[in-house]
Protein backbone atom coordinates (compact mmCIF):
# COMPACT_ATOMS: atom_id res chain seq x y z
CA UNK A 1 0.00 0.00 0.00
CA UNK A 2 1.63 3.21 -0.84
CA UNK A 3 2.21 6.04 1.79
CA UNK A 4 -0.45 8.72 -0.23
CA UNK A 5 -3.04 6.43 0.30
CA UNK A 6 -3.24 7.70 3.70
CA UNK A 7 -3.94 10.59 5.32
CA UNK A 8 -2.36 12.27 8.31
CA UNK A 9 -3.85 15.57 10.07
CA UNK A 10 -2.24 17.12 12.41
CA UNK A 11 -3.89 20.58 13.37
CA UNK A 12 -3.64 22.63 16.46
CA UNK A 13 -7.04 24.09 18.17
CA UNK A 14 -7.34 26.80 20.79
CA UNK A 15 -5.90 26.32 24.44
CA UNK A 16 -8.19 24.89 26.91
CA UNK A 17 -7.19 26.71 29.78
CA UNK A 18 -10.11 27.28 30.76
CA UNK A 19 -10.49 23.54 31.90
CA UNK A 20 -7.63 24.51 34.68
CA UNK A 21 -4.71 22.72 32.61
CA UNK A 22 -1.09 23.66 33.49
CA UNK A 23 0.76 25.98 30.69
CA UNK A 24 2.24 24.17 27.83
CA UNK A 25 5.57 22.91 28.24
CA UNK A 26 8.50 23.01 25.62
CA UNK A 27 8.59 20.59 23.01
CA UNK A 28 12.21 18.78 23.89
CA UNK A 29 10.49 17.88 27.30
CA UNK A 30 7.39 16.54 25.54
CA UNK A 31 6.72 12.74 25.66
CA UNK A 32 5.26 11.74 22.09
CA UNK A 33 1.14 10.00 21.17
CA UNK A 34 -0.05 9.13 17.77
CA UNK A 35 -3.77 8.77 17.43
CA UNK A 36 -4.34 6.17 14.69
CA UNK A 37 -8.19 6.74 13.98
CA UNK A 38 -10.61 4.46 12.24
CA UNK A 39 -11.17 7.30 9.26
CA UNK A 40 -10.05 10.90 8.60
CA UNK A 41 -11.49 13.84 6.71
CA UNK A 42 -15.04 13.08 8.45
CA UNK A 43 -16.04 15.61 10.97
CA UNK A 44 -16.47 13.17 13.61
CA UNK A 45 -12.73 12.20 13.71
CA UNK A 46 -11.60 15.97 12.45
CA UNK A 47 -13.36 17.06 16.28
CA UNK A 48 -11.65 14.71 17.95
CA UNK A 49 -8.33 15.50 16.56
CA UNK A 50 -8.57 19.07 17.32
CA UNK A 51 -9.56 17.19 20.84
CA UNK A 52 -5.88 15.45 21.08
CA UNK A 53 -3.87 18.29 19.92
CA UNK A 54 -5.09 20.72 22.10
CA UNK A 55 -5.12 18.31 25.04
CA UNK A 56 -1.72 17.67 24.30
CA UNK A 57 -0.88 21.06 24.32
CA UNK A 58 -2.08 21.37 27.67
CA UNK A 59 -0.74 18.59 29.35
CA UNK A 60 2.65 18.21 27.73
CA UNK A 61 2.14 15.26 25.24
CA UNK A 62 3.23 15.79 21.50
CA UNK A 63 -0.15 14.47 20.41
CA UNK A 64 -1.02 14.17 16.99
CA UNK A 65 -3.81 11.87 14.73
CA UNK A 66 -3.45 9.92 11.84
CA UNK A 67 -5.60 7.49 9.79
CA UNK A 68 -7.18 5.80 6.26
CA UNK A 69 -8.75 7.77 4.53
CA UNK A 70 -11.24 5.22 3.70
CA UNK A 71 -12.44 2.49 6.62
CA UNK A 72 -10.21 -0.56 6.03
CA UNK A 73 -8.56 -2.67 9.20
CA UNK A 74 -5.03 -3.45 6.57
CA UNK A 75 -4.72 0.19 6.71
CA UNK A 76 -4.93 0.97 10.08
CA UNK A 77 -2.37 -2.12 10.89
CA UNK A 78 0.13 -0.39 8.24
CA UNK A 79 -0.25 3.13 10.59
CA UNK A 80 -0.26 1.08 14.12
CA UNK A 81 3.26 -0.16 12.87
CA UNK A 82 4.37 2.98 11.54
CA UNK A 83 3.40 4.91 14.53
CA UNK A 84 5.76 1.86 16.58
CA UNK A 85 8.54 2.83 14.06
CA UNK A 86 8.67 6.31 15.37
CA UNK A 87 8.86 5.27 18.63
CA UNK A 88 6.05 6.96 20.16
CA UNK A 89 5.26 7.30 24.23
CA UNK A 90 1.67 6.19 23.74
CA UNK A 91 -0.10 4.67 20.87
CA UNK A 92 -3.82 5.72 20.71
CA UNK A 93 -6.28 3.86 19.25
CA UNK A 94 -9.77 3.54 17.79
CA UNK A 95 -9.80 -0.02 15.92
CA UNK A 96 -12.07 -1.05 13.20
CA UNK A 97 -11.12 -4.73 13.93
CA UNK A 98 -9.47 -6.07 17.43
CA UNK A 99 -8.82 -9.36 15.81
CA UNK A 100 -7.38 -8.14 13.01
CA UNK A 101 -4.83 -5.40 15.38
CA UNK A 102 -4.08 -7.58 17.85
CA UNK A 103 -0.46 -8.94 17.09
CA UNK A 104 0.55 -5.11 16.00
CA UNK A 105 -0.92 -4.01 19.39
CA UNK A 106 0.90 -6.59 21.14
CA UNK A 107 4.33 -5.82 19.28
CA UNK A 108 3.41 -1.84 20.69
CA UNK A 109 3.14 -3.36 23.78
CA UNK A 110 6.34 -5.64 23.53
CA UNK A 111 8.42 -2.08 22.55
CA UNK A 112 7.17 -0.32 25.45
CA UNK A 113 4.43 1.94 24.09
CA UNK A 114 1.52 2.72 26.91
CA UNK A 115 -1.45 1.87 24.33
CA UNK A 116 -4.85 3.73 25.16
CA UNK A 117 -8.01 2.36 23.33
CA UNK A 118 -11.40 4.04 22.83
CA UNK A 119 -14.22 2.42 21.18
CA UNK A 120 -12.16 -0.68 21.91
CA UNK A 121 -13.22 -2.36 25.21
CA UNK A 122 -12.40 -5.83 23.81
CA UNK A 123 -9.10 -4.54 22.28
CA UNK A 124 -6.39 -7.22 23.64
CA UNK A 125 -3.30 -5.88 24.97
CA UNK A 126 -4.21 -2.74 25.68
CA UNK A 127 -3.08 -1.04 28.62
CA UNK A 128 -6.44 1.21 29.38
CA UNK A 129 -9.81 1.43 27.13
CA UNK A 130 -11.66 4.87 27.90
CA UNK A 131 -15.12 5.32 26.94
CA UNK A 132 -17.83 8.15 27.14
CA UNK A 133 -20.87 6.06 28.31
CA UNK A 134 -21.43 2.98 29.28
CA UNK A 135 -22.23 0.71 26.32
CA UNK A 136 -24.90 -1.41 27.39
CA UNK A 137 -27.15 1.90 28.57
CA UNK A 138 -25.93 3.79 25.25
CA UNK A 139 -27.36 0.65 22.80
CA UNK A 140 -30.48 0.70 25.56
CA UNK A 141 -31.08 4.26 25.09
CA UNK A 142 -30.98 4.24 21.10
CA UNK A 143 -33.41 1.33 21.46
CA UNK A 144 -36.25 3.02 23.56
CA UNK A 145 -36.15 6.07 21.22
CA UNK A 146 -36.58 4.01 18.49
CA UNK A 147 -39.75 2.23 19.98
CA UNK A 148 -41.23 5.69 20.98
CA UNK A 149 -41.17 6.54 17.37
CA UNK A 150 -42.29 3.46 16.02
CA UNK A 151 -44.71 3.05 18.30
CA UNK A 152 -43.39 -0.48 19.75
CA UNK A 153 -44.17 -2.25 16.36
CA UNK A 154 -42.86 -2.95 13.17
CA UNK A 155 -39.60 -4.04 11.61
CA UNK A 156 -36.42 -1.94 11.75
CA UNK A 157 -32.33 -2.66 10.74
CA UNK A 158 -29.09 -1.50 12.10
CA UNK A 159 -26.53 -0.13 10.17
CA UNK A 160 -22.80 -0.52 11.90
CA UNK A 161 -19.65 1.00 11.19
CA UNK A 162 -18.08 -2.53 10.07
CA UNK A 163 -19.16 -5.86 10.69
CA UNK A 164 -15.59 -6.27 13.00
CA UNK A 165 -16.16 -2.72 14.46
CA UNK A 166 -16.14 -3.56 18.11
CA UNK A 167 -18.09 -0.58 19.86
CA UNK A 168 -20.45 -0.27 17.31
CA UNK A 169 -21.36 -3.75 17.47
CA UNK A 170 -21.66 -3.70 20.83
CA UNK A 171 -23.83 -0.92 21.11
CA UNK A 172 -26.00 -3.11 18.78
CA UNK A 173 -25.92 -6.46 20.61
CA UNK A 174 -27.80 -4.17 24.07
CA UNK A 175 -30.25 -2.69 21.24
CA UNK A 176 -31.80 -5.67 19.87
CA UNK A 177 -31.32 -7.75 23.08
CA UNK A 178 -33.13 -4.59 24.51
CA UNK A 179 -35.57 -4.91 22.13
CA UNK A 180 -36.62 -8.66 22.53
CA UNK A 181 -37.00 -8.56 25.92
CA UNK A 182 -39.35 -5.21 25.67
CA UNK A 183 -40.83 -4.88 22.74
CA UNK A 184 -42.44 -7.64 21.63
CA UNK A 185 -43.77 -6.46 18.18
CA UNK A 186 -40.70 -5.20 16.92
CA UNK A 187 -38.78 -7.38 14.76
CA UNK A 188 -35.35 -7.25 13.60
CA UNK A 189 -35.62 -7.48 9.22
CA UNK A 190 -32.11 -8.66 8.76
CA UNK A 191 -28.71 -9.26 10.05
CA UNK A 192 -26.97 -5.95 10.86
CA UNK A 193 -25.63 -3.88 7.48
CA UNK A 194 -22.18 -2.30 7.38
CA UNK A 195 -21.63 1.25 6.05
CA UNK A 196 -22.60 4.04 9.07
CA UNK A 197 -19.59 5.56 8.99
CA UNK A 198 -20.05 6.84 5.48
CA UNK A 199 -22.88 8.96 4.35
CA UNK A 200 -23.32 7.29 0.58
CA UNK A 201 -22.89 3.97 1.87
CA UNK A 202 -25.97 4.26 4.45
CA UNK A 203 -27.79 6.04 1.58
CA UNK A 204 -27.65 2.81 -0.47
CA UNK A 205 -27.93 0.64 2.23
CA UNK A 206 -31.71 2.27 3.36
CA UNK A 207 -32.99 2.59 -0.28
CA UNK A 208 -32.09 -0.93 -0.83
CA UNK A 209 -33.66 -2.17 2.85
CA UNK A 210 -36.47 -0.15 2.11
CA UNK A 211 -36.97 -2.30 -1.60
CA UNK A 212 -36.11 -5.63 0.30
CA UNK A 213 -38.35 -5.17 3.04
CA UNK A 214 -41.46 -3.02 2.01
CA UNK A 215 -43.04 -2.62 5.80
CA UNK A 216 -39.27 -1.54 7.07
CA UNK A 217 -40.37 1.04 9.64
CA UNK A 218 -37.03 1.87 11.61
CA UNK A 219 -33.50 2.84 11.53
CA UNK A 220 -30.97 2.19 13.93
CA UNK A 221 -27.50 3.52 12.65
CA UNK A 222 -24.27 3.28 15.19
CA UNK A 223 -22.02 4.90 13.11
CA UNK A 224 -21.84 9.10 13.15
CA UNK A 225 -23.02 9.15 9.37
CA UNK A 226 -25.43 6.50 9.71
CA UNK A 227 -28.61 8.70 10.72
CA UNK A 228 -27.02 11.40 8.76
CA UNK A 229 -27.35 8.85 5.64
CA UNK A 230 -30.62 7.16 6.71
CA UNK A 231 -32.36 10.66 7.50
CA UNK A 232 -31.44 11.79 3.96
CA UNK A 233 -33.31 9.46 2.22
CA UNK A 234 -36.14 9.82 4.67
CA UNK A 235 -36.21 13.76 3.61
CA UNK A 236 -35.31 12.92 0.16
CA UNK A 237 -38.39 10.38 -0.31
CA UNK A 238 -40.89 12.41 2.14
CA UNK A 239 -41.19 9.07 4.10
CA UNK A 240 -41.31 11.01 7.60
CA UNK A 241 -44.16 9.31 8.34
CA UNK A 242 -43.14 6.05 7.66
CA UNK A 243 -39.53 5.80 8.26
CA UNK A 244 -38.27 6.54 12.07
CA UNK A 245 -34.16 6.78 12.34
CA UNK A 246 -32.24 7.37 15.39
CA UNK A 247 -28.72 6.62 16.35
CA UNK A 248 -25.21 8.97 16.86
CA UNK A 249 -24.71 11.92 15.50
CA UNK A 250 -23.40 14.97 15.57
CA UNK A 251 -25.61 18.49 15.86
CA UNK A 252 -23.83 19.69 13.20
CA UNK A 253 -24.55 17.21 10.78
CA UNK A 254 -28.00 16.02 11.87
CA UNK A 255 -29.31 19.38 13.09
CA UNK A 256 -30.96 20.51 9.54
CA UNK A 257 -32.29 17.04 9.36
CA UNK A 258 -33.81 17.11 12.79
CA UNK A 259 -35.24 20.56 11.77
CA UNK A 260 -37.23 19.04 8.25
CA UNK A 261 -38.75 15.81 10.66
CA UNK A 262 -36.60 13.38 8.82
CA UNK A 263 -34.72 12.58 12.17
CA UNK A 264 -36.74 12.63 15.46
CA UNK A 265 -33.96 12.38 18.02
CA UNK A 266 -30.59 11.13 17.76
CA UNK A 267 -27.58 10.73 20.70
CA UNK A 268 -23.92 11.62 20.61
CA UNK A 269 -21.23 13.18 22.91
CA UNK A 270 -18.40 15.75 21.89
CA UNK A 271 -15.51 14.04 20.16
CA UNK A 272 -13.39 16.68 21.23
CA UNK A 273 -13.78 15.42 24.83
CA UNK A 274 -12.67 12.03 23.36
CA UNK A 275 -9.49 13.33 22.43
CA UNK A 276 -9.23 15.24 25.68
CA UNK A 277 -10.62 11.83 27.88
CA UNK A 278 -7.75 9.60 25.58
CA UNK A 279 -4.33 12.33 26.01
CA UNK A 280 -5.74 12.63 30.16
CA UNK A 281 -5.66 8.99 30.82
CA UNK A 282 -2.02 8.95 28.84
CA UNK A 283 -0.72 11.82 30.96
CA UNK A 284 -2.38 9.93 33.83
CA UNK A 285 -0.61 6.92 33.30
CA UNK A 286 2.47 8.09 32.22
CA UNK A 287 2.73 9.63 35.85
CA UNK A 288 2.16 6.44 36.99
CA UNK A 289 -1.40 7.24 38.76
CA UNK A 290 -3.39 5.35 41.12
CA UNK A 291 -7.10 3.94 38.27
CA UNK A 292 -9.94 3.66 40.82
CA UNK A 293 -13.44 4.50 41.09
CA UNK A 294 -14.10 8.11 41.40
CA UNK A 295 -11.27 9.10 40.44
CA UNK A 296 -11.22 12.92 38.27
CA UNK A 297 -10.19 12.65 34.70
CA UNK A 298 -8.73 16.19 33.76
CA UNK A 299 -11.31 18.30 32.02
CA UNK A 300 -14.05 14.96 31.62
CA UNK A 301 -14.94 14.38 35.53
CA UNK A 302 -15.52 11.21 37.57
CA UNK A 303 -14.94 8.15 35.91
CA UNK A 304 -15.69 4.50 36.44
CA UNK A 305 -12.89 2.17 36.59
CA UNK A 306 -12.98 -1.82 36.22
CA UNK A 307 -8.96 -2.44 36.55
CA UNK A 308 -9.57 -6.66 35.86
CA UNK A 309 -10.83 -5.10 32.48
CA UNK A 310 -8.26 -2.29 31.63
CA UNK A 311 -11.60 -0.22 31.02
CA UNK A 312 -12.34 3.40 32.19
CA UNK A 313 -16.10 5.02 31.50
CA UNK A 314 -17.20 8.45 32.04
CA UNK A 315 -20.63 9.74 31.52
CA UNK A 316 -20.99 12.34 28.80
CA UNK A 317 -24.00 11.40 26.40
CA UNK A 318 -25.94 14.05 24.92
CA UNK A 319 -29.71 13.96 23.46
CA UNK A 320 -30.24 15.90 20.14
CA UNK A 321 -33.83 16.26 19.53
CA UNK A 322 -36.61 19.56 18.63
CA UNK A 323 -36.44 20.31 22.24
CA UNK A 324 -32.56 20.43 22.50
CA UNK A 325 -31.96 21.29 19.25
CA UNK A 326 -30.82 25.07 20.19
CA UNK A 327 -28.90 24.58 22.85
CA UNK A 328 -27.08 21.34 21.40
CA UNK A 329 -26.40 23.95 17.71
CA UNK A 330 -24.53 26.12 20.77
CA UNK A 331 -22.01 23.53 21.32
CA UNK A 332 -20.06 23.43 18.11
CA UNK A 333 -19.47 19.91 17.12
Amino acid sequence: MKRREFVTMATGVAAMGALGFPEPVSAAAMPTMTTVAKIVGVPYFSLLEQGLVSAGKQMGIDSSMVGPAHVDPAQQVRLVEDTIAKKVNVLGLIPLDVDVLAPVVQRARDAGIIVITQEGPKMAGRTWDVEMVNSTEFGEAMMKSLARQMGGTGQYICIVGTLTTPLHNLWCDAAIAYQKKNYPNMTLATNRFPGADEIDTTENVVRNALQAYPDLRGVIGFGSNGPIGAGNVVRQRHLQRKLSVTGFALPSQAGPLVEAGALKEVFFWNPKEVGLAMVAVASLVLKKAEFKTGMDIPGIGPATVIPDQQLISVSRMLVLNQQTLPAMMKLGV
